[in-house]
């Protein structure tokens, strides 16, 4: 059985437990506070922390290894700048879509609020914030605390220092890429349990939220999950396409990336598993993957900015607002920016939710009226952002020849969708 196949049934499982749970024992104390409070939450949540554990670490080593291996600073630039255009422009895009799809559906027309709905939000950070903040004060203090474009940025800087450094960066080289192995050989002990996780997660959510929550808000929920497969389909393969690539493998191959990115609901936490598919599935050299999905994992964040767009249409609507053309422009810039300072973690995207609330002057209460269906929305857009680095990874790598367009085609190239099976670093090769 592959690893894919373990999780989709881990998911079945635990959706179908978690409605039993809430269906037929909710409101007991056994049920509430030891199954779903008590067994289900603390193996859910260790699963995620055990993921998180590793997150900083292998951005670290796997990124210092990746940018060393270049050896050409100008090659690094390019890298940079392709990989940065292509977020900004996809995530504008799949705002423009969402945008479009919720003001001909105009979810929430009609819609009765609830009496003492209300969500306090967390102050969101400004656009200067988040760019002064990209400079680490102190690294130990970023890794400690898991700031992802601090460690990138160290990790860019120490990487280049070791490239440039000649005998002694090639000794420290040698270590990092051997604490890069080692690491991975940790990933892939702690993935091979991601069955038992995931059911744990999923089993909480249904038992908790119900699937009554969809009903009322029907018309926000098809929105999204309109413009997330849209942009999918869509965007991504026409991407795929101009880059000269086929879709086709592409997508096969992801599969057990997707599943995990929608059970986990965290980029950051699928950062294991999506360098080890892009890599050994897909033939993308480590030199562009360290660099491209790390970053990908903390500014790329379309599914996000599409829950955005749908949820600032579907407010406005709730609460009476019309939306000028000035207003949609600005939700677009706004939620284009505020991807870049989105943790890649269940949740975030809520919190920078505020911030697009804000600038075009709706109320922040009304983040209340989605919170019902926010965890299942969660995993869908997480997809979308895992997806979403997957493809401007392949991309990016093609045009800088460090793509086995051979192993990119093969759709059995690699064998099973697991982790387990030794972590190569294909040879760059042009194909012309």
């Amino acid at each position: 059985m592959s690893f894919t196949q373990k999780i989709l049934i881990a998911m079945a499982a635990g959706i179908v437990a978690g409605w039993l749970l809430g269906a037929l024992g909710g409101g007991t104390p056994f049920v509430d506070d030891v199954l779903v409070g008590g067994v289900l939450e603390v193996v859910g949540r260790a699963f995620i922390a055990l993921l998180q554990m590793m997150v900083a670490p292998l951005v670290l080593f796997s990124l210092v290894t990746g940018v060393a291996s270049l050896g050409d600073v100008r090659a690094l630039g390019r890298l940079g700048v392709k990989t940065l255009a292509l977020y900004l422009a996809t995530t504008a895009v799949a705002m423009i879509l969402v945008l479009s799809i919720a003001v001909i559906f105009s979810p929430g027309e009609g819609y009765t609020l609830a009496d003492g709905a209300a969500y306090e939000a967390r102050e969101p950070p400004s656009v200067v914030d988040v760019l002064v903040r990209i400079v680490p004060t102190n690294p130990v203090r970023a890794l400690a605390d898991g700031e992802m474009l601090q460690i990138i940025v160290f990790a860019l800087l120490l990487g280049f220092a070791v490239s440039v450094s000649g005998d002694a960066g090639r000794r420290v080289a040698g270590i990092f890429a051997d604490l890069n192995h080692v690491l991975m050989r940790m990933v892939t002990l702690v993935i091979r349990t991601a069955p038992i996780g995931v059911f744990a997660l999923l089993a909480r959510t249904f038992a908790t939220e119900g699937l009554e929550l969809m009903v009322p808000l029907a018309g926000y929920v098809l929105v999204v999950v309109a413009a997330l497969a849209l942009h999918v389909a869509l965007v991504y393969t026409t991407l795929l396409r101009v880059g000269g690539l086929n879709p086709v493998p592409f997508f096969v191959k992801l599969r057990g990336v997707v599943t995990f990115a929608f059970s986990t609901s965290s980029s950051n936490a699928t950062i294991p598993v999506t360098l080890d598919t892009l890599e050994r599935r897909h033939g993308v050299s480590n030199s562009v993957a360290a660099f491209t999905v790390p970053l990908g994992a903390t500014i790329n964040m379309d599914g996000t900015a599409i829950m955005q767009g749908a949820a600032t249409v579907f407010i406005a609507n709730v609460y009476g607002i019309d939306l000028g053309l000035g207003d949609f422009v600005a939700v677009i810039l706004t939620a284009t920016l505020a991807s870049i300072g989105t943790a890649g973690v269940p949740g975030a995207g809520v919190v920078m939710l505020a911030m697009v609330l804000q600038q075009v002057g709706l109320p922040v209460e009304g983040i209340a009226l989605i919170i019902g269906v926010e965890r299942l929305i969660d995993m869908l857009r997480t997809a979308v952002n895992v997806t979403g680095d997957c493809v401007v990874t392949c991309i990016v790598a093609r045009s800088e020849g460090a793509l086995d367009v051979g192993v990119y085609n093969d759709r059995d190239a690699g064998g099973e969708d697991a982790p387990g099976a030794a972590r190569a670093t294909p040879a760059p090769t042009a194909d012309g």
